[in-house]
Order: structure tokens, then sequence, then C-alpha cells
């Protein structure tokens, strides 16, 4: 279970839940963690660096999540962006659906959750 040359950027405004996410992702080999803390700086990170995968918070400091989804999306279709959120209406959810969010896993996560997010969208 190696995926060794692949990019994830973990966009959430809580330091510990980037570390939470980032400790998991560790135990599937050397790839390239990004981290961004609010919204316009995980859209400037995915335009510049195109990671394969996107965990991103909904609420969030500049741009909320759902914004930021639909800026990924207009940029690449083929984006994958899972929602890790605890404040996320049912609305919210619809509507990061809806914008091309691939997933959605509710925090607080269990490592199990990530790893089988992991295994769906990187492995």
């Amino acid at each position: 279970m190696n995926i060794n040359d692949r990019k994830v950027l973990i966009c959430d405004d809580s330091i510990l839940a980037r570390k939470q996410i980032k400790d998991i992702l560790a135990a599937f080999g050397d790839l390239t963690i990004l981290e961004a803390f609010d919204g316009q700086t995980a859209i400037d990170i995915y335009k510049s660096q195109k990671p394969d995968l996107v965990f991103l918070d909904i609420v969030m400091p500049k741009k909320d999540g759902n914004i930021v989804i639909k800026e990924i999306m207009a940029f690449n279709k083929d984006a994958i962006i899972v929602v890790v959120s605890s404040v996320g209406t049912h609305t919210q959810l619809k509507c990061a659906l809806e914008a091309g969010a691939a997933d959605f896993i509710q925090k607080p996560f269990s490592k199990e959750q990530m790893v089988d997010v992991i295994n769906k969208y990187l492995v």
C-alpha cells in the first residue's frame, strides 16, 4: 500500500485536524503533503501544485469550502475533493456534493474512515 509520488492537499484552519490527517497519510508512503489554513490558500496551492487528492473543511477563513470546491472544479473538472467537516449542515453538504466534491467525512473522523477514503481515491 504505497502511494509515493502522489500529492495530497489538506485544507483546514485547525492545526490539529491537519496533523491528524497527515499522521494517517504518513503510513501510506512518502507522498507529498501540502497544507492550507484558509480557502484562498487552498485554491492557490491547488492551481500551482495540482494535487491528486484534496481534504477540505467547509468553514474556513477567506473563502469557505463550497466556494473552494467551485473554483477548483472550474480549474480542473477531474479534481478529487473530500469534504472533512464537523459543522456541515445538510444544505452545505448538498451544495458541496453538487459543486463536485467526491465524498464527505464527518469530524471527528476515525482512522478507518480516512484509510477507506485514501484507498478509494489514491491507491
